[in-house]
């Protein structure tokens, strides 16, 4: 059975200019697995994208809203959804 997803988290506070992209990748990376990408929205967000295996994406949320991230994080919200592929590694954007 394959249990891989793609994960889509909005996460919300003090997110842009700290370094969180940089860090969300390095997360990733070192979660392993996961393939996707972060990226700055005009209204101050920043989307991340990570498809792979269901534990390590959701590792790497548990991270965006609990783990020692750059800036602050005041929330984030996810969807879950079947993988579209694509991607090369893991970028910011």
């Amino acid at each position: 059975m394959n249990d891989d997803v793609r994960l889509t988290a909005w996460v919300r506070g003090r997110v842009q200019g700290v370094g969180f992209r940089w860090y969300t990748r390095a997360k990733a990376l070192e979660i392993g697995g996961l393939s996707g990408f972060a990226l700055n929205l005009g209204d101050g967000r920043v989307q991340v994208v990570a498809e792979g295996d269901s534990a390590a994406c959701r590792t790497l949320l548990d991270w965006l809203r609990t783990g020692d991230t750059p800036g602050r994080v005041d929330g984030v919200t996810e969807i879950w959804d079947t993988p579209r592929g694509g991607y090369d590694g893991f970028a910011t954007r």
